[in-house]
């Protein structure tokens, strides 16, 4: 039987460094899953998971176990992350014509109708390209609420924001996309 979360960290915690690697690969897939929402190139989001188990070693004394240790790693995880985006903050521009044409095709469809509906997979590469349009605190609000689908109050708890902050961050996020947005589609008749 293999030893639980509690038993592993006890005997990292007496000096047993070793027995950090079955957390590690315990929680490596959710870890990097959590990354490749915030990092696009794979190296990055290597060093990204590889910089969220280091904080998590030299941090294990601090954890209190009130929570299960997941719940801690992952804070940890959303908070490099989001150091990672106010690192890798690209201020660059998106413009009509960086879109694919299935991508622009559901931007008609939806400037139209106002339904989208048929291609999921364009709507979520123009999403992904309008998110990475963002400042780091929209698009980790954004990420964390809509796309990961956390809470309000668990999106405070992670990155120590107020409820009201996030709440905040969050209405104006949606309000730089469907600028944004506005603003592709505007561009696209001109």
């Amino acid at each position: 039987m293999e030893p639980t979360d509690p038993e592993l960290i006890a005997a990292v915690l007496r000096g047993d460094q070793a027995s950090f690697e079955p957390l590690v690969v315990r929680y490596q897939p959710r870890v990097f899953a959590t990354a490749r929402r915030y990092a696009r190139r794979e190296e990055e989001v290597e060093d990204v998971v590889q910089e969220v188990f280091v904080k998590a070693f030299q941090k294990l004394g601090s954890y209190r176990a009130e929570a299960p240790f997941e719940h801690w790693l992952m804070r940890i995880a959303v908070r490099v992350c989001f150091d990672f985006l106010r690192r890798h903050q690209r201020n660059r521009e998106m413009r009509f014509t960086d879109l694919s044409d299935d991508e622009s095709e559901w931007l008609d469809r939806l400037g139209a109708k106002g339904d989208a509906s048929p291609d999921a997979s364009a709507a979520k590469q123009l999403v992904g390209r309008l998110l990475e349009q963002l400042s780091p605190d929209a698009r980790l609000v954004i990420t964390l609420l809509e796309i990961e689908e956390r809470s309000v109050r668990e999106i405070a708890q992670m990155t120590g924001w107020s409820e009201t902050l996030v709440k905040v961050r969050a209405f104006r996020a949606r309000a730089q996309m469907r600028k944004l947005l506005g603003k592709m589609q505007q561009e696209k008749y001109l």
